[in-house]
């Protein structure tokens, strides 16, 4: 279907950026460091980045709400998998979470009410 729905954010110590693919850019979002709201474990808010995967069912058309949930879930997977292979090919480490506070964090990230957070992703060094 091509809905192209996953965003992904970038939490940074210095702010949170909107991944923008078309231009290959971060935009900053926010000024904060909000690596600590991207999920329950302690190592979040110190690593270096904290993705988070927010569908936008906005751009889903008249799907019924099940189907936006499976397909943004399964294009999140493949998003995750990628994030892992480059990891993987730069001697990074990363780990896909699932435990975040989805309403806090949608709150902190300021967004609209037809996007949706599905995953966090943290990304970091070997060691740390």
């Amino acid at each position: 279907m091509n809905w192209q729905e996953i965003d992904i954010y970038v939490a940074r110590k210095d702010g949170l950026y909107l991944y923008d693919a078309n231009k290959n850019v971060l935009n900053k979002i926010l000024d904060e460091d909000i690596r600590g709201a991207t999920g329950g474990q302690d190592f979040v808010k110190d690593a270096p980045i904290n993705l988070v995967f927010v569908a936008d069912y906005s751009r889903m058309g008249d799907s019924p709400k099940e189907s936006k949930d499976f397909y943004s879930a399964t294009d999140t997977g493949f998003i995750s998998q990628n994030v892992y292979l480059y990891c993987t090919s730069e001697g990074l480490r990363t780990v896909v979470r699932g435990w975040v506070d989805r309403e806090k964090l949608g709150k902190v990230m300021k967004l609209k009410e037809n996007q949706k957070i599905i995953l966090a992703q943290t990304v970091g060094y070997p060691g740390n």
